[in-house]
């Protein structure tokens, strides 16, 4: 757990939201036809220009897509630039080992953040060897246990898959796997006021009683949103930002980086 900050500030933080970069071992590598090292680097360029002060950025998965240490490295440094706390959490492409070793030393991994009002709570949604997603014991406990020992915070959930439909039929079976299961834990905490994920590769923004459900673009290839079948967006790569007010209101929004164009190689498949 992340010693709590002093709730003495009504300053709102803010947030950054990096997801889904799929870097390789190799600088020069793509995905689906997209130099995936150079779509960051422009996302991290804009971010720069945007947001000049920058509370906690979240890495929310599929960092990699190779599973390297090198990639992860690379991660590492190019995120860097941002010159702001960090915090990541794995996806169905990333291996767990590697990116422990990329972190070392560091508290990359911290999965609970306490910042002004909120505490950020940062989970692992992915299975080993598997695309879909599931919330492990430790993982609904941990969950539990952060919710309980701060009522009087606002809380933002983070993992990687989604955990409801977001209209696009072949990504429903890739999805978490229990979704019951995190609803139940976080229906009984009303203190909670988003949940937030990646994976999708597309914008999603709904409400769920008390609870705002929110998904981002990837730093690379985008998927086209309602598709039935696998199916890639011309859409350009971006992030999302969050300011988290001290009474609870949370205020977001998409920014994309331009010049960006490449042909999709559909030849790649399981992206």
């Amino acid at each position: 757990m992340s010693r709590p900050s002093s709730l003495a500030s009504d300053r709102p933080v803010l947030l950054v939201q990096l997801s889904d970069s799929h870097l390789f071992a190799e600088e020069d590598g793509k995905l689906l036809g997209m130099d995936t090292c150079d779509s960051l680097a422009k996302v991290i360029e804009r971010v720069q220009t945007e947001q000049p002060q920058i509370d906690l950025i979240l890495a929310s998965g599929d960092l990699s897509q190779d599973g390297s240490l090198a990639s992860y490295q690379r991660f590492r440094d190019l995120s860097a630039q941002l010159n702001a706390p960090t915090r990541w959490f794995p996806g169905n492409h990333d291996e767990l080992p590697a990116m422990q070793q990329a972190c070392a030393g560091s508290d990359l991994l911290q999965p609970v953040v306490d910042l002004g009002h909120w505490r950020i709570i940062l989970l692992d949604s992915s299975i080993p060897g598997a695309v879909p997603g599931y919330l492990a014991d430790d993982q609904l406990q941990l969950l539990e246990r952060a919710l309980s020992e701060a009522p009087e915070r606002h809380h933002l959930v983070c993992f990687h898959h989604h955990p409801v439909s977001i209209g696009c039929r072949w990504m429903e079976p890739i999805g978490l796997r229990n979704p019951d299961a995190l609803f139940a834990v976080l229906e009984r905490h009303p203190q909670v006021r988003a949940v937030l994920w990646g994976h999708i590769h597309q914008e999603f923004d709904q409400q769920r009683g008390g609870i705002r459900l929110l998904a981002s673009p990837s730093t690379c290839v985008q998927f086209a949103p309602g598709s039935e079948e696998f199916q890639v967006d011309s859409t350009a790569p971006g992030y999302r930002w969050l300011r988290l007010h001290a009474d609870g209101r949370l205020e977001t929004g998409v920014s994309r980086v331009t010049g960006i164009h490449f042909e999709v190689d559909y030849s790649v498949k399981g992206y």
